[in-house]
């Protein structure tokens, strides 16, 4: 029931199979920067997440989701706070469809030769760098707050 109603808040889904961690080195003692392919879209993704709270392995696959809300009726987010307790009482959500959410917002597109865009996120200093077929991603704005929500398969 939940993903009948969660797929008109969903901007992108994929699953990415985790290629390299820290590619180009650990810089951060609780940031772990991953590499991944799509398995269906076959875009590029390199994301930094909190390897103390969650933990991805390379060789693992994982299912990525950036959405507009987290409300399954597809109802806007205030994008201002989020407190558990008192916003979503006994309502679910889509994040808890998923082990690992973090909101943040869209701070740079860059449309490239042969169709392929360039999507930039910051999750409160942790990075995302989306790169695939404008095709795919042609629902991410620029400026857009929006939420990644990340689950292991």
């Amino acid at each position: 029931m939940a993903t009948a109603t969660s797929a008109r808040v969903t901007l992108f889904e994929d699953i990415f199979e985790i290629t390299a961690l820290n590619p180009e080195g650990k810089k951060f003692e609780r940031v772990n920067r991953l590499s991944a392919t799509g398995t269906t879209f076959e875009c590029d993704l390199l994301l930094d997440y909190n390897c103390q709270i969650y933990s991805l392995l390379e060789g693992e696959k994982m299912t990525l989701v950036l959405a507009s809300t987290l409300n399954l009726d597809g109802s806007p987010d205030d994008h201002t706070s989020y407190n558990p307790a008192t916003t979503y009482q006994s309502e679910l959500t889509l994040a808890d469809n998923y082990e690992y959410v973090m909101h943040g917002r869209v701070f740079d597109v860059s449309y490239k030769k042969d169709g392929v865009v360039v999507i930039a996120i910051s999750f409160g200093g942790l990075l995302c760098r989306l790169t695939g077929d404008q095709r795919h991603v042609s629902s991410i704005l620029p400026d857009m707050r929006l939420y990644i929500l990340v689950k292991k398969d």
